[in-house]
């Protein structure tokens, strides 16, 4: 069974800012006091896991341990079909220590042009959340969003990969989408509403 989360303060396990400021958009109805690792100046555990749910869940485990609060931890990553679902939970890691994700968004349109033109650009984003409790209890979500990759970027909004994909539906990428349009579908929004609905 579920643990509820009561209202109060909850740490938000990254030190991306897009990501942050999205999931205080999605909690800021539940009231939630959100505070994020880096504003803790809380370390940054490295992802050592070889899957979504097991890098959010470590993250997660680490900042409710250091910070004595409930912490929610995201680990979402972009995959593409036809590079063997790379680069799936590299996906930061493909943007180098300087979080330079034009070249990791240009590295994977490199990749499938060497494929050749008739190569399917399918993929889809996926994202794990993990809400960890300072006692250990921990719990996990899952949601995912398909859709296809796109050249050259297109769109300001959003972060990461966001300028390159394009939703299964839609004729824009989530980097053109206002934020409360890629909210109320993306794959972080797919796993909250699981998390919302168990949780409180």
């Amino acid at each position: 069974m579920s643990r509820k989360l009561e209202p109060g303060k909850l740490v938000i396990a990254s030190h991306n800012p897009g990501k942050v400021r999205e999931i205080a958009d999605l909690l800021r109805p539940h009231g939630m006091d959100v505070v994020s690792a880096s504003e803790l100046d809380l370390p940054e555990p490295e992802e050592t896991e070889d899957s979504f749910a097991g890098n959010a869940e470590l993250k997660a485990r680490a900042a409710a341990e250091a910070a004595k609060l409930p912490a929610l931890s995201d680990d979402s990553g972009l995959c593409v079909h036809s590079l063997g679902d790379h680069p799936g939970v590299y996906s930061a890691r493909w943007a180098g220590p300087d979080k330079n994700f034009g070249a990791a968004m240009g590295k994977i349109e490199e990749m499938l042009q060497e494929l050749g033109p008739k190569t399917p650009r399918n993929a889809f984003f996926i994202c794990a959340l993990s809400l960890a409790w300072p006692d250990g209890h921990i719990e996990t979500f899952e949601g995912r969003v398909d859709g296809t990759m796109v050249w050259p970027p297109r769109g300001e909004n959003g972060f990461g990969y966001d300028p390159v994909f394009m939703p299964v539906g839609h004729d824009i990428t989530f980097g053109e989408m206002e934020p409360n349009i890629k909210h109320a579908m993306s794959h972080r929004a797919h796993a909250f509403g699981k998390l919302i609905k168990a949780i409180f």
